[in-house]
């Protein structure tokens, strides 16, 4: 599959639960800063959007448990874009372990709030990064 970004990554050990796998809340952490690093190689610093008072946040998150990660196993995280009515949009996410195999399919569902807390229309900050 193409993607617009892939992040290449490590799993470390600490990240591991007592069954020798990655729990489950680290895939969400893999993903979160996966999201953030493709920003930033678009010109968009998230923490620079929050001091400017734009906000974006998470509304909804579907991740599909598909396979395991281990200890020191090799991985990617691919992302694409969606937009997602007029306000929200998506990141479609996968995981992917060196050897090509799926572990994680994921949809996270994203929108933008001004300093007000009014929805921010994600054309007008994400502009080209969403395929019409």
């Amino acid at each position: 599959m193409a993607y617009q970004y892939r992040l290449d990554l490590r799993v470390r050990d600490y990240e591991c639960d007592l069954q020798g796998i990655v729990n489950n809340a680290v895939y969400q952490q893999y993903l979160e800063h996966a999201r953030h690093e493709f920003l930033l190689s678009c010109g968009l610093d998230f923490a620079e959007l929050t001091r400017r008072g734009i906000h974006l946040v998470v509304v909804r998150a579907e991740l599909d448990y598909k396979a395991s990660l281990r200890p020191g196993d090799d991985f990617f995280v691919g992302i694409n874009t969606a937009q997602n009515g007029r306000l929200r949009f998506d990141f479609q996410q996968d995981i992917v372990r060196a050897d090509g195999q799926l572990m994680v399919r994921a949809r996270i569902t994203a929108a933008g709030l001004n300093e007000r807390g009014r929805p921010f229309p994600p054309a007008d900050l994400l502009g080209g990064l969403l395929p019409a």
